[in-house]
């Protein structure tokens, strides 16, 4: 049984008398990468920020580790690396002088240095001073320093913002690397739907403070399946008997049907009864609602999945 590496219980967080996290159950499995997805000010940063320990929980549990917060906190972030919000660095020092500031700090050795900016592609810009860097590759030193201590799970918040396409890709791909060749479990937060479905193989999706969806990518990718709108005379009768066929059909108006997805021949079958029982078929198209389509349902109306 794959075991959850973060989990929170009625997760609150209340400033003053305005909630801006409520009661949230997150579940990240161990290995995934969990896409924490959420419109600007849904309480992303906020959860993240509890989750370090950087901001105090009003009410509710964090473990990690299958470990609480409370108590353990050293050793859980011991093993935890964090990019939130903007990377912080010495602009006049080189990329490899700000990740050694950080290996004494902690008393690490050396050796790692190298090792992590060669994994983020950074090997050959070492001794450039990072005020030089583009805002691509300070991000990725960003993420070099989080993984200076060999984390187990890596919390990356809003990774590619303000990145060009480029920049971008090279994020994405870097994180996707980082979970298949270490094993890392990645919490990553974004409000971009786009962004996520590359590279998540978990999703959750937060609003106003409450989460409105948790579950496999995949299981979300599901909720965006087509529907064949068929624009036809009669469409009451063929609604009718579209039933009969015990097939799932929506009556849209006078002149059309809305079915669930199906099979090439089973809509071809079904056009040529429809033909064969006197309907003039005006048109036939499959429409299929995007991902970014229902997050926006999702997020507007505030409905749960």
């Amino acid at each position: 049984m794959i075991k959850n590496i973060v989990e929170t219980i009625q997760l609150t967080k209340m400033y003053k008398k305005k909630c801006s996290v409520t009661e949230l159950n997150l579940k990240i499995p161990e290995g995934s990468i969990y896409g924490f997805l959420g419109p600007n000010g849904a309480g992303k940063t906020t959860t993240i920020r509890m989750i370090l320990g950087l901001i105090k929980p009003t009410e509710g549990e964090i473990k990690i580790f299958e470990k609480k917060l409370i108590g353990n906190r050293d050793f859980i972030l011991g093993q935890t690396g964090s990019l939130v919000e903007s990377p912080s660095y010495y602009g006049h020092l080189t990329g490899y002088k700000n990740l050694e500031i950080l290996t004494t700090m902690l008393g690490l050795p050396k050796s790692r240095i190298d090792e992590k900016l060669k994994l983020v592609g950074l090997e050959t810009e070492k001794n450039k001073l990072v005020k030089n860097y583009s805002l691509g590759m300070k991000q990725r030193l960003g993420i070099a320093a989080a993984l200076i201590n060999n984390p187990k799970l890596l919390i990356l918040d809003e990774p590619t913002n303000g990145l060009d396409p480029s920049g971008i890709q090279e994020i994405r791909n870097l994180i996707k690397e980082l979970s298949q060749k270490s094993g890392i479990t990645i919490l990553i937060s974004s409000h971009l739907l786009s962004e996520v479905n590359q590279i998540a193989t978990h999703v959750g999706i937060i609003n106003n403070g409450q989460l409105i969806y948790q579950d496999t990518l995949t299981n979300l990718q599901r909720q965006g399946e087509s529907k064949l709108h068929i624009e036809l005379s009669k469409a009451k009768e063929a609604f009718l008997y579209l039933k009969e066929c015990h097939l799932n059909a929506d009556l849209v108006s006078e002149e059309k049907i809305v079915l669930d997805s199906i099979s090439k021949n089973k809509t071809a079958e079904i056009i040529e009864q429809l033909v064969f029982n006197k309907h003039s078929i005006y048109s036939v198209t499959e429409v299929r609602k995007s991902l970014e389509d229902l997050f926006l349902t999702l997020t507007q109306k505030g409905d749960l999945l």
